[in-house]
């Protein structure tokens, strides 16, 4: 093991608060918790703690200056393969009673003072990750909050404009039901707090952050709260009028179309577009706007043909253009 010194990076003459500051610089850098399944950084938060188990106690730094204990605590000469070796808190060592342990459970004792023995995990873990130990609570755990989950969906267009319910899968296998609020646009996320991970020593559970991409539809189109949509009508029906269904999101809806309809002229459906949304429906309901597009025979209609080729007019509609 090397140097408790040189592992915390402080001179031999450092004070005891120089130690601690720097024990708890390297501490936070190297949590395994901010270098998930790193094992270098595991490794090298072993070897810091260990040292600070060593520096952070002024016994056992006499002791090491006086050359009486090594870098991992035991005293010189001690062989910790043939039994009785003391690992330190965070499992760098051998267990008790011989053998060469693994990774051990933090704990720690407290003198008659009420002092902690070693290093202080108050002053330890509050620096940390947000959550460790109360400060003067004798190492009682502080509530820490859960993880947040985020997730991408894509929901179909009928979705974000009308609402529904889409089961998603979490990143720990939870499987849950998160509600589609009516009128979501593209690229809006959606927060289910609460569903995310457990809270920690009765800290609030973490959220599930829900990025949505909504899905094109084939023939409706969405500006605001209104939806657009190109209608094909027969020649007839354009010039003689028409009763035509409309396919919307809400169900199919007969739509008059009057005499004389140009190709392109627009007609609309009010309050057939988003539904009302928002808190108390402080967004109004869009409406539906439908364009004619009129469409010829396909096939071609031989009657058609014969009927235009001998219609004689004088209409011009690319009068006003000259």
């Amino acid at each position: 093991m090397r140097d408790p010194y040189q592992v915390l990076g402080v001179a031999k003459s450092a004070s005891e608060a120089d130690i601690k500051k720097a024990f708890r610089s390297l501490a936070k850098k190297h949590h395994p918790d901010t270098h998930a399944g790193d094992e270098a950084a595991k490794k090298r938060f072993q070897e810091i703690s260990a040292a600070y188990d060593v520096l952070g106690d002024k016994d056992k730094r006499a002791k090491f200056d006086a050359g009486e204990i090594d870098a991992a605590g035991n005293p010189r000469g001690f062989d910790p393969r043939a039994g009785g070796f003391r690992a330190n808190p965070f499992g760098f060592g051998g267990a008790p009673g011989g053998g060469a342990g693994g990774e051990r459970e933090f704990h720690f004792s407290w003198d008659d003072r009420g002092g902690a023995q070693g290093f202080s995990a108050e002053d330890i873990f509050a620096d940390l990750m947000g959550g460790g130990r109360a400060r003067g609570g004798r190492g009682a755990p502080r509530p820490a909050r859960g993880e947040d989950f985020a997730v991408a969906i894509t929901a179909s267009f009928a979705e974000s404009v009308m609402g529904g319910t889409r089961r998603i899968v979490l990143a720990n296998g939870e499987q849950i039901d998160v509600k589609i609020p009516a009128g979501l646009k593209d690229g809006q996320q959606i927060r289910a707090k609460g569903r995310g991970g457990a809270g920690r020593q009765g800290g609030p559970n973490g959220d599930v952050l829900i990025q949505v991409t909504v899905a094109p539809h084939p023939y409706l189109t969405r500006d605001g709260n209104d939806l657009r949509m190109d209608l094909p009508v027969t020649l007839k029906e354009a010039v003689l009028g028409a009763k035509v269904p409309v396919p919307t999101l809400s169900g199919t809806l007969n739509l008059t179309i009057p005499p004389n309809s140009n190709s392109g002229a627009v007609l609309r459906l009010k309050g057939k577009g988003v539904p009302a949304h928002g808190a108390a429906n402080s967004e109004p309901a869009g409406d539906l706007y439908v364009r004619l597009v009129v469409a010829l025979p396909d096939p071609p209609d031989a009657g058609l043909r014969n009927f235009v080729e001998g219609w004689h007019s004088s209409f011009d509609p690319r009068a006003r253009m000259k």
